[in-house]
Order: structure tokens, then sequence, then C-alpha cells
């Protein structure tokens, strides 16, 4: 189906991205104790991004893994839960390092909250931070993003289809109505 406005294409997203690595290496005065954690599914490729961004930038290579939420989450049962066999990679011991959690669109809160207990469930990390491509509002929990690459205005009626060439072939980010995903 047709989206119904592109908001950032895909030269949009790697400035975005590169704008994000920068804050990154500045806030945490250089990446020498930072591990990234990308959430299943469209967080790993951008998690990606940004340890490829600090490489280039930096010329250290930090650690990236994957953060699977399912387990988490606050809208299954315990029964759906259970069923579930949690993907999680971390690629080093997380204890002393600050994990910045990298998804692609924040919404709710409830991603968010599901990838810190998901963390937690492993290990405590010095420091926890997230990062995400694009805020398009509407909390219901108390969470906010370190790193935002754009923010969106929104309405409830809507979604924000973040596409990204590892997984679909294209890259960019859409607005769609709720009933037209593309």
């Amino acid at each position: 189906m047709k989206p119904k406005a592109q908001i950032m294409d895909a030269t949009a997203v790697s400035r975005a991205m590169a704008r994000i690595t920068h804050e990154i290496i500045e806030r945490n005065r250089g990446v020498g104790e930072i591990c990234l954690l990308g959430v299943k599914r469209r967080g790993v490729p951008l998690a990606e991004m940004l340890a490829q961004n600090i490489e280039r930038f930096e010329g250290v290579r930090v650690p990236v893994g994957t953060l699977d939420i399912t387990k988490h989450r606050d809208d299954l049962t315990e029964e759906e839960k259970s069923e579930t066999v949690a993907e999680c990679h971390f690629p080093c011991d997380i204890r002393d390092k600050t994990v910045i959690i990298v998804d692609d669109v924040m919404y709710t809160g409830r991603t968010a909250r599901a990838a810190l207990e998901a963390v937690f469930s492993f290990a405590r990390p010095q420091a926890v931070q997230l990062a995400v491509l694009v805020d398009r509002g509407h909390r219901e929990l108390p969470m906010r993003a370190d790193y935002v690459g754009k923010n969106v205005p929104t309405s409830h009626s809507e979604t924000v289809n973040v596409r990204l060439d590892e997984i679909d072939r294209e890259t960019g980010v859409y607005i769609c109505d709720l009933e037209k995903l593309i």
C-alpha cells in the first residue's frame, strides 16, 4: 500500500545516524566502554550502522549485540512468553559497560521498558542509554531517548514505518495510516 508521506530517505537516515554517532562519542567521552544492543528487528542493523560510523570516526570497533524483548513485553500472556525462545546476543560482559539500546521508532515507551528489563535480566551495566532513529511521541510510560535521529509528530491513527536495506531492500522512513502499512 502507498505511504502517506516519506519523511526520510536513505541520505537522511545516514545523516541522522552520523549525527547520533557523534553525540554518542561526545556524551561518553569516547567509545572505550560502550556496547551497542540492537532491538530485534530493525534496531539490529541500526546498531551496526552506529558501530560502523564509530569505527570510521574513532578507529575503534565497539561490540554490537542483539536484544530480543519478546519475553519482557507486557502485551503477551505468560503462556505466550513461555513458548518463546529469546534470541539475545551479548557480545561482551556488559557489567562495566555503557549499554546503548538501539531501536527504530519510539512510541509509547513500552518497547524501551521491555528492553531495559531484558538487559537487566542478564546483568547490571554501568549505565544504559537509548538511541532511536524516530521519536513519534505519545508516551504511555516515563521514557525518553538519549539520542534521536528525528522527532516526528504523529496521530494515533498513523504509524511510522522504517525500512532498511538489510531487511527491506530499501531505506526510508514513511508515515502511513494504520490500515495502509507498506
